[in-house]
């Protein structure tokens, strides 16, 4: 199986605040992974090492099979590597559709194009031509799931995806990461709700004070014991 994302021994920083300690994870073709821990653990800033938005001091960030020594926004999308970041980030002044085709900027072919999107979310179609942010949570949710998808990832970075939004959406996600799991696309889910976690993951790796503390695989563990890793 080959190697989509390799963090080992990884230090980062903010400034001067040391946030991820000798970190190590990997994921490869077709895996499914779920980064848990509480909430303030580091899992984000292992989102923004890849994407250089976290200062890498110590260790090494492979992207497919090139090691990145300063890693940038733009190497990652263009390696095959596609984030759905925490709080969405919606374009404000653009509507649906163009939202979408940011997505496209890397020109990697695949099978994603707006129709593909459209039929894994219609309700996008139907508001194709209003604006991002005049969605509702549940519909920005599916606007970054399809902007990204529009970039014909190998791999998916899902940064709190169910963050906020109610119980029948959070169903219709899991539904959807699955779909496009067995597209063929790798995912990593950071992810506080464990029942979303039980039914799309396949192995699970716990966070605290940032670094990977347990790891295993997700049919192997209970719901309560994943709890505890997000237990305040």
């Amino acid at each position: 199986m080959s190697t989509l994302l390799a963090l080992e021994d990884v230090d980062a920083f903010y400034g001067s605040a040391h946030i991820l300690h000798k970190l190590s994870l990997s994921i490869g073709e077709g895996d499914r992974l779920a980064l848990i821990g509480r909430n303030g653990v580091g899992k984000t800033t292992v989102v923004n090492t890849v994407l250089g938005l976290a200062s890498l001091r110590g260790g090494t960030v492979n992207v497919g099979n090139r090691m990145v020594a300063r890693p940038r926004p733009y190497i990652a999308p263009k390696a095959g590597v596609a984030v759905v970041p925490q709080g969405r980030r919606i374009v404000a002044n653009l509507s649906v559709e163009e939202n979408l085709l940011l997505g496209a900027a890397t020109r990697r072919k695949g099978p994603w194009n707006l129709p593909a999107v459209y039929e894994l979310f219609p309700i996008l179609q139907e508001r194709a031509y209003t604006p991002g942010v005049a969605l509702s949570g549940g519909q920005q949710q599916m606007l970054a799931i399809g902007r990204a998808l529009m970039a014909n990832p190998s791999l998916i970075l899902l940064d709190e995806p169910t963050e906020g939004l109610a119980p029948v959406i959070v169903d219709q996600l899991a539904v959807v990461f699955n779909k496009v799991a067995a597209q063929g696309i790798s995912l990593l889910l950071i992810e506080q709700n464990m029942s979303l976690v039980m039914r799309v993951a396949q192995r699970y790796c716990a966070m605290a004070k940032g670094s990977i503390v347990a790891q295993g695989d997700v049919d192997a563990a209970s719901l309560e014991t994943l709890h505890q890793h997000v237990m305040v």
